[in-house]
């Protein structure tokens, strides 16, 4: 085996460094914190010697790859200048990396649209999709975590659960209706104190007074969402995940939409330099921006 079949484990390696956390590597790539590291180690065992060190202020080189770093940042700088100019693989193909969430649960019902009034154009969607992934840079990322990029829409986070379960809430007393519910939780909203839920939302409109953090979490929207419609319990979670679900029945909301909580960050667009270009991309970005607006009226609409 030859260090060229690692350039998957490079890049994670190099990305890893430059942003300073795994998290940040996994964004820009599509994958988890946890692939990141895991294309990293094998890295490190091909070569039997340790290439990173965690510190409180992020990930650090170790002194081995200290003597390579500058030629890893230049190698990959140069990959991306020559992928850029030769437009390599890009004529029918769109290469994107969003938030998981947002990619499965908002665009992915959506695209299919799309497709069938441009068969011709092909997409890897965080890796996965009609093409294979490419090292270089993909055309645009979408994200909600931080300030950068054109703002698409501002989510509300709103409690659902399924059907049969609201026939559970007029058991209980109209002050705290919500007291001994089964409730459902993100993981990220438990370990991130910046990702609103469930603590947030009875401190915000009451409802239930203990317990708020009990419940089962779950790594992703999707597999909580599939748990709802099955009446398991209650969830938290962003409005534009659920919005058709909610209108044909599946999904329930239980509580006047007025209460709610904005969510802290938009999801928001970031373009590869260049990418604008292409007119496979412009087509797709119009249309993202449409889709985005008619979110962006729907949820307006819906908080008042």
């Amino acid at each position: 085996m030859t260090v060229t079949s690692h350039l998957k484990s490079l890049q994670a390696l190099e990305l890893a460094v430059r942003k300073g956390s795994f998290k940040s590597a996994a964004d820009a790539l599509g994958i988890t914190p946890a692939a990141v590291g895991q294309r990293i180690r094998s890295l490190e065992d091909f070569l039997g010697t340790e290439l990173l060190h965690r510190s409180p202020s992020g990930v650090q080189p170790s002194r081995e790859l200290g003597f390579a770093l500058a030629d890893l940042h230049m190698a990959f700088s140069a990959l991306n200048r020559v992928t850029e100019t030769l437009d390599f693989q890009r004529t029918s193909e769109i290469h994107i990396v969003a938030n998981t969430d947002w990619a499965e649960l908002w665009l992915l019902p959506r695209l299919t649209k799309f497709q069938l009034e441009h068969p011709n154009i092909e997409f890897c969607i965080n890796g996965l999709g009609d093409v294979p992934v490419r090292l270089s840079s993909p055309d645009l990322w979408i994200s909600d975590d931080g300030d950068e990029g054109e703002l698409l829409f501002l989510d509300l986070l709103v409690p659902v659960t399924g059907p049969d379960n609201t026939r559970r809430l007029a058991e209980f007393d109209s002050v705290n209706q919500m007291e001994g519910m089964p409730l459902l939780h993100l993981k990220q909203q438990i370990d991130d104190d910046a990702c609103p839920g469930w603590d947030d939302w009875f401190k915000t409109f009451g409802h239930r007074q203990s317990g708020t953090e009990r419940g089962v979490k779950y790594n992703n929207a999707r597999l909580a969402l599939d748990a709802v419609k099955q009446n398991v319990g209650f969830l938290v979670c962003g409005l534009s995940f659920m919005l058709q679900d909610l209108k044909d029945g599946s999904i329930v909301h239980p509580f006047p939409y007025a209460q709610h909580i904005v969510s802290p960050h938009p999801y928001r667009l970031t373009l590869r330099r260049g990418a604008e270009k292409q007119s496979q991309l412009k087509k797709f970005v119009v249309w993202l921006r449409g889709e985005a607006n008619k979110t962006q009226r729907q949820l307006d609409t819906m908080k008042k």
